[in-house]
């Protein structure tokens, strides 16, 4: 096998066809094959004690389900190398009575790590701002004399809350609605404050679906970007109206 590797050399390589043999057989010592064995093994041993944890995992929410249908056709996305290796999308869906999946940026690790940390119901939050609260995403209120000294979100330790961020972030790429929320956030302010203001948004998004019980739907990034016309040209026109003046719209040129 080493010979007929060695013969497709490209011809810009200066090592000859000895040399390259030689470096595919390799030298290896004792003491590296046992070092190469130790960390096989421990690779092995982890991957079995993970698999243990997803079958009590899958265990422990099979006996909070609410519900025993399956989730209509969801978003396709690439399986990430940490989720569980059973079916967690229908698990989380049987358990919280909605697919949370369905929020661009939100996958099912995203959605495990949220439901972890509050459970399927939402009863502790007395409305989406507790919630956002008590995640560390909302703005502070440091005050002095009636002045904001300070509107930075409080440190937090929680996974759900660095879920959510990772999870915002991710909506760089996104056609969504969320997705343009996400990008017209970062042409105004930095991107800290974007992944923040963001991962508040689906924050209540998730709090809106867990108390609900109402599917979201992407409207996409042409519906948002059209809301937000409108919404302009109506901030303009209220400001024009204090000043006494009106707006008038005119045709768009047509291109030469």
């Amino acid at each position: 096998m080493a010979q007929a590797l060695a013969a497709m050399k490209n011809s810009r390589i200066r090592a000859s066809t000895e040399e390259i043999v030689k470096s595919l057989q390799g030298n290896w010592r004792p003491e590296h094959l046992f070092a190469l064995k130790q960390a096989l093994d421990s690779f092995d041993f982890i991957g079995r004690q993970l698999s243990e944890c997803d079958a009590v995992i899958e265990t422990q929410m099979q006996t909070l389900q609410v519900r025993d249908d399956v989730p209509g056709q969801g978003k396709q996305r690439s399986r990430s190398r940490n989720a569980p290796r059973f079916d967690l999308r229908t698990q989380l869906f049987r358990m919280c009575g909605v697919d949370l999946t369905r929020i661009d940026g939100i996958d099912v690790t995203t959605a495990l790590a949220v439901i972890s940390e509050t459970g399927p119901g939402m009863s502790r939050f007395p409305s989406a701002g507790h919630f956002a609260s008590w995640l560390g995403l909302c703005p502070g209120t440091k005050i002095t004399g009636g002045k904001v000294m300070s509107a930075k979100t409080k440190r937090v330790v929680n996974r759900a809350a660095q879920a959510l961020r990772l999870a915002a972030a991710a909506l760089r790429s996104s056609k969504s609605a969320l997705g343009a929320y996400y990008r017209r956030l970062c042409a105004r302010m930095d991107k800290p404050k974007a992944i923040a203001a963001a991962a508040h948004k689906l924050a209540r998004l998730i709090y809106a679906m867990l108390t609900k019980g109402e599917e979201y739907v992407d409207r996409g990034q042409d519906y948002y970007e059209e809301r937000y016309r409108e919404r302009v040209i109506r901030q303009l026109s209220q400001r024009a109206k204090s000043f006494g003046l009106k707006l008038t719209p005119t045709e768009a040129p047509q291109p030469a």
